[in-house]
């Protein structure tokens, strides 16, 4: 595959589906009303998986892809896996999870790995330089990437995360701190992961 596929795949195709699974997965929250069931707690959860993935995410967009950010990518993947296993053991506990969600999470983890993979297609030196291995010495400078990607793409991907991720996400949570507040209920057992 050429390097300018691999980049239309993952700018064209990957980013835009992961966003629409994200957006998906609220509503299917909002469907279950997790506000009356799991609460708050699991809206924390998936306001960190989304900074999980948006520190690695950024650094793709606007950085040289090098050692560091291949670093700081498998560190993310890593964090991401174990806060959405949290996650969804939380509200298996507190709600039902239906199995159209259940589908949109396997995106929602498989999306990054394969955003990983198609970046590792395009700069597998460095990558190997991580380990020590391959003929290039592992570059771990923060450089701005050259040519940047366009502002077009750029403003409009950040615009949609926005309306479509973070917004919603905080919505979710103002929403379960609102119905907690009114119900007068804290986080009892019934709303502690054990």
């Amino acid at each position: 595959m050429s390097p300018t596929a691999a980049q239309s795949i993952l700018m064209y195709f990957i980013l835009p589906l992961w966003l629409a699974a994200g957006f998906a997965d609220y509503l299917c929250h909002r469907a279950a009303s997790i506000q009356t069931t799991s609460g708050p707690k699991e809206s924390v959860l998936h306001l960190a998986q989304f900074a999980e993935m948006a520190v690695p995410t950024l650094a793709a967009i606007f950085l040289e892809i090098n050692a560091l950010v291949f670093a700081v990518m498998l560190i993310s993947l890593v964090l991401h896996q174990l806060t959405a296993m949290w996650d969804v053991s939380y509200a298996y506990h507190t709600r039902a999870v239906k199995p159209i969600e259940q589908h949109i999470h396997s995106l929602l983890e498989m999306l990054p790995l394969a955003a990983f993979l198609i970046i590792v297609t395009l700069y597998p030196g460095q990558l190997l330089a991580l380990f020590g291995m391959g003929t290039e010495v592992a570059n771990f400078t923060v450089h701005l990437k050259e040519p940047p990607l366009p502002w077009v793409y750029v403003s409009t991907m950040l615009t949609l995360v926005l309306l479509f991720e973070v917004l919603p996400y905080f919505e979710e949570l103002l929403r379960g701190l609102r119905s907690r507040r009114s119900t007068g209920r804290g986080f009892d057992a019934h709303h502690r992961l054990k």
